[in-house]
């Protein structure tokens, strides 16, 4: 099974959860790392595993960035990172996959499954100091999910009139991920 890193310049994970009944806030990681057993031909097979660096949070609004770290929503301070590991990997379509794994948030281990979608490979150049020293081949894939918050202790909401909250429950994550050949055994 093919050996892979992702490349963390050009992996993220996106957030996208309700704010005060109207509309919605967005937000990213950058710096996610961790690596990936796959092969297009044999994806039932595959298994990744992905680390997000809880600190990095960014909605663009850094009081609201701060808060989102503190102990009411991440606590990062005491869990700094974000963790995914996925083994169970159901082929749904001819680039599609079901992946189901444990996401671990705030120090809470719960099954999630993200929908995936195998973007293609290709060869390209790889740059170190100014120099290609490709090539290497690349992959790409997209992932989306839906959890909700309260299940990882990510709790913190204040009400509105009318029985409306602050925060919505349901966050979507969408995952953007380019990964880097290590080797072919």
């Amino acid at each position: 099974m093919a050996k892979w890193f992702l490349e963390p310049g050009h992996t993220a994970a996106e957030f996208c959860v309700r704010h005060m009944m109207v509309t919605y806030v967005r937000g990213h990681f950058k710096n996610v790392r961790g690596t990936l057993q796959f092969d297009p031909k044999r994806p039932e097979a595959s298994r990744v595993e992905a680390t997000i660096d809880a600190k990095g949070i960014s909605t663009g609004e850094p009081q609201r960035d701060s808060h989102l770290r503190s102990a009411d929503f991440l606590d990062v301070e005491n869990y700094p990172t974000i963790t995914f590991v996925g083994s169970e990997v159901e082929p749904i379509g001819e680039h599609d996959l079901r992946v189901r794994g444990d996401l671990t948030i705030r120090g809470v281990t719960r099954k999630t499954e993200l929908r995936v979608r195998y973007l293609g490979q290709w060869s390209t150049p790889w740059w170190e100091d100014g120099i290609d020293k490709g090539p290497k081949i690349r992959a790409g894939f997209v992932s989306e999910g839906t959890i909700n918050r309260h299940d990882f202790g990510v709790s913190w909401n204040a009400y509105l009139d009318r029985g409306g909250v602050v925060v919505g429950n349901d966050v979507d994550i969408i995952i953007d991920a380019e990964a880097i050949l290590e080797s072919t055994d």
